[in-house]
């Protein structure tokens, strides 16, 4: 009787049954849409009243399961490989055909290699470059392109990663995708800005999703290491990615752009 309430915070609502539809008339495109952080992503829109585009390298066939759980949410799959920018415009186009202009633009597609600086072939590095930066780079020029012809705001969300700024010896090709989305994030946010489109980077720690996840079922012990490696000995739920994309893309938020939201849990206080 007589206490204070504790006011609620964004993400309290987020998490509450009711969920106010910030982003209805919205369309949210998102690369590697299939892959665990991507469907969390996708899921949070749609909640929030956003109609979905989601791309992947995988078949239609594949991706209909995952289409049967949005329900009544306007949703739109196109298989498209990232690195083949004609591909990816070809997805943007038909995405404003069918849904409307996306204005909440999620490069999220990855992929990643094992192999050190002097392991790694000419392949293997050409490809991880292609799909991590050339992919990110393919989907943000073509979808902020429609935004400037139609003279719209927006907003691009680079799922980047602690690894952008931490060296990982047996990963470097993806590193270096990384580190070149994190400066790519800020020079598009600086051109774009004038045309209230902000763009910003998640970068991610340790995630129990995706492809940590697939390496980590096959080798729990390294798994159990890197949780407790991690200062706040917890590693990252793929929603929890999901709701800081959320974060960055409300409509509340109307300053923050160039900017990295860094999630890893007090890593990088380590290295």
């Amino acid at each position: 009787m007589g206490g204070k309430k504790r006011a609620m915070t964004f993400l309290d609502a987020t998490r509450g049954r009711q969920i106010r539809e910030i982003f209805k008339n919205r369309v949210a495109i998102i690369s590697g849409g299939l892959g665990d952080i991507g469907q969390a992503i996708a899921k949070e829109f749609a909640r929030h009243g956003a109609a979905i585009s989601i791309g992947d390298v995988h078949s239609a066939t594949d991706a209909r399961p995952l289409m049967k759980r949005f329900g009544n949410a306007k949703v739109l799959y196109q298989q498209v490989d990232v690195a083949d920018a004609n591909a990816v415009a070809g997805w943007v186009n038909q995405t404003e055909k069918e849904l409307g202009v996306p204005d909440l633009i999620i490069p999220n597609a990855a992929t990643l290699k094992v192999a050190g600086f002097s392991r790694i072939k000419p392949d293997e590095w050409s490809r991880s470059l292609r799909v991590n930066l050339d992919g990110a780079f393919h989907l943000a020029q073509a979808a902020t392109q429609r935004l400037l012809y139609h003279r719209l705001p927006g907003r691009v969300v680079f799922l980047g990663s602690w690894a952008a700024h931490a060296v990982h010896q047996n990963i470097v090709a993806y590193c270096v995708a990384k580190a070149g989305i994190r400066m790519l994030c800020k020079c598009m946010a600086m051109e774009l800005a004038a045309h209230h489109i902000l763009v910003n980077e998640v970068a991610p720690g340790y995630v129990d999703g995706g492809m940590s996840k697939r390496f980590w079922q096959k080798k729990p012990a390294v798994q159990e290491r890197a949780r407790r490696r991690v200062p706040v000995q917890k590693l990252i739920d793929a929603r929890e990615v999901a709701l800081q994309v959320i974060h960055l893309c409300h409509p509340d938020n109307q300053h923050m752009t160039g900017s990295t939201l860094l999630m890893d849990g007090g890593l990088s206080l380590r290295s």
